[in-house]
């Protein structure tokens, strides 16, 4: 379909709640961050918030609501809790704003 055929090329059946939801939540410049940074590596809050250059208690908030929207998970090991994203729709909506370029050392 073409805008020439008078139909736009729209999927009407996508409702795209779901990307819509992740695109609220990434909208907040540290969950962004926090995201982009876990799909290189699975990392603890300390590494997070040393990265960052933020307080614990900022990462570990913003980390919460991440985990509540279900766009990553956590996996303990001892007494510390790696984190990862595990959200298909957020991988392919930070993908299209960073690609390969963005990386947190």
């Amino acid at each position: 379909m073409t805008e020439a055929d008078g139909n736009l090329p729209f999927e009407p059946d996508q409702s795209c709640i779901r990307e819509s939801e992740i695109l609220k939540v990434l909208g907040h410049p540290i969950r962004l961050k926090i995201v982009a940074g876990l799909m290189t590596e699975s990392c603890n809050v300390k590494k997070i918030w040393e990265c960052l250059a933020l307080p614990q208690a900022t990462v570990s908030q913003h980390l919460a609501l991440l985990k509540n929207k279900n766009i990553i998970s956590g996996r303990r090991e001892g007494v510390e809790v790696y984190y990862q994203v595990t959200s298909p729709e957020a991988i392919r909506i930070v993908d299209a704003i960073f690609g390969d370029s963005f990386c947190c050392h």
